[in-house]
C-alpha cells in the first residue's frame, strides 16, 4: 500500500483557507492508497477559548470526502468539532454542547470511521474545551489494519500497544518544537515495540501558542525511517506499506506473542 504523508502549514481558525491550500498540496502528490493530513488540520490546534472549531456537520470532512472521491483514495486526519452534549438516551439535551477532537477515516466511496482522541492535552488546555474519547478504533483498509491515534495519544504506550489487531498506527499531530526530541524519539519506539509501522504526520508553521517543525516520517517496524518530510517546510512524502514484509518479521522475532496480557479499564 502507498502512503502519503501531508506536512503542512495551517492558517489559524480558516477551514475553509486550508481546504484550498490543501486542494493545490494534493494536486501535486503522487498516486497513493492513503493521503495522511495533521491533527486539526481545518482549524489549527484550537484549544483556546475563543478559537474556531467545525459545527456537526463538518464542513472539513464533506471535504475529506469529496476529495477522497477524487483521488480515488482514502484521506485521514483530525477536526476540531463541536457536537450536543450526549444525554442517557444518546440525543442532545437542553442545548448543552462539548468539543472533541475526531480522527476521520475516509474511504474513497465517502464511507468513514471515527476516533475521538483519548488523551487530552491538559498542559495546553484541551481537556477544559475538549471532552475525551473512550473507544480504541482500528481500521482495517485495503488488507492493512490501522490504529488512530492523534498527538498526545503518542505518550501513553498501553493505549497503543499491539493486541495483534493491528499492523500500522496512523499518528496526527500538532507536536510543538519545543518538545520535537520527545515526537521523533516516542514514534521510533511505538513501531519498535509494536513490531508495526508509524505512519507519523505533524505540522509545521506557527499559531498564537506555539511553533512547529514537523518531524513527519514513516517509520518501518524495525524503527527504520522509509520515508521523512524536510524539517520546517510544508512537503508531501511517500513511502510503502509492505505487509509481507511485516509478516515475515513478525515470525522471524516473535515479539508480540510474549507481550504482558493486560486489560484497560
Amino acid at each position: 500500500m502507498k502512503v502519503c504523508l501531508i506536512q503542512h502549514d495551517i492558517a489559524w481558525g480558516d477551514p475553509q483557507a486550508n481546504c484550498v491550500h490543501l486542494d493545490g498540496l494534493l494536486a501535486t502528490a503522487p498516486q497513493a492508497d492513503l493521503y495522511v493530513l495533521p491533527e486539526m488540520f481545518t482549524t489549527g490546534f484550537a484549544t483556546l477559548p475563543d478559537a474556531t472549531v467545525e459545527h456537526d456537520p463538518s464542513a472539513g470532512l464533506r471535504w475529506m470526502q469529496a476529495k477522497a472521491a477524487e483521488l480515488h483514495a482514502a484521506i485521514a486526519g483530525s477536526i476540531a468539532l463541536e457536537i450536543p452534549v450526549q444525554a442517557g438516551n444518546g440525543k442532545g439535551e437542553g442545548g448543552d454542547v462539548t468539543c472533541v477532537n475526531r480522527f476521520y477515516f475516509v474511504r474513497p466511496d465517502g464511507t468513514y470511521e471515527q476516533y475521538d482522541k483519548r488523551h487530552l492535552f491538559g498542559y495546553g488546555g484541551e481537556g477544559e474545551r475538549f471532552s475525551a474519547g473512550s473507544e480504541r478504533i482500528v481500521v482495517k483498509y485495503l488488507g492493512v489494519r490501522f490504529l488512530l491515534a492523534v498527538c498526545y495519544d503518542l505518550r501513553f504506550p498501553v493505549w497503543l500497544r499491539n493486541r495483534n489487531d493491528y499492523d500500522a498506527i496512523l499518528l496526527v499531530a500538532s507536536w510543538p518544537e519545543v518538545r520535537r526530541y520527545a515526537w521523533d524519539t516516542l514514534a521510533r519506539a511505538r513501531a519498535i515495540e509494536n513490531a508495526c509501522y508509524v505512519a507519523a504526520v505533524n505540522r509545521v508553521g506557527e499559531d498564537p501558542a506555539c511553533k512547529y517543525n514537523g518531524g513527519t516520517a514513516l517509520i518501518g517496524p524495525y524503527g527504520e525511517t522509509l520515508a521523512a518530510a524536510e524539517d520546517g517546510r510544508e512537503g508531501i512524502v511517500c513511502s510503502e506499506i509492505d505487509l509481507a514484509h511485516l509478516t515475515a518479521y513478525r515470525v522471524k522475532f516473535p515479539v508480540l506473542e510474549d507481550a504482558d496480557a493486560f486489560k484497560l479499564i
